[in-house]
């Protein structure tokens, strides 16, 4: 099963590079791995729909971390989709 519905439960800011800036996030459940890419959707307080790249997923210490480039709050609930993996040269 790709589709998954989920929780944030932590967020760290990874890095700003060139102008941008890169979050880790954390979900209390997902059904990425480690070099998946997809998509988070959730919606904010005021309505809006959030579509969130996931760039790349990776796990340190047994804790699954998305990177994305926009900043989801701790709390926020999420529709998770995997897509595919990156390949690796």
């Amino acid at each position: 099963m790709k589709d998954f519905a989920g929780v944030v439960t932590d967020i760290r800011e990874e890095s700003r590079t060139a102008g941008r800036q890169r979050w880790l996030v954390s979900l209390d459940r997902t059904n990425f791995c480690a070099g998946d890419v997809g998509m988070l959707e959730a919606v904010s307080r005021s309505g809006t729909r959030l579509v969130v790249p996931v760039l790349r997923v990776f796990v340190d210490a047994g804790e699954v971390w998305h990177i994305v480039e926009k900043p989801l709050a701790a709390g926020t609930h999420v529709t998770g989709r995997v897509e595919g993996t990156v390949e690796r040269n």
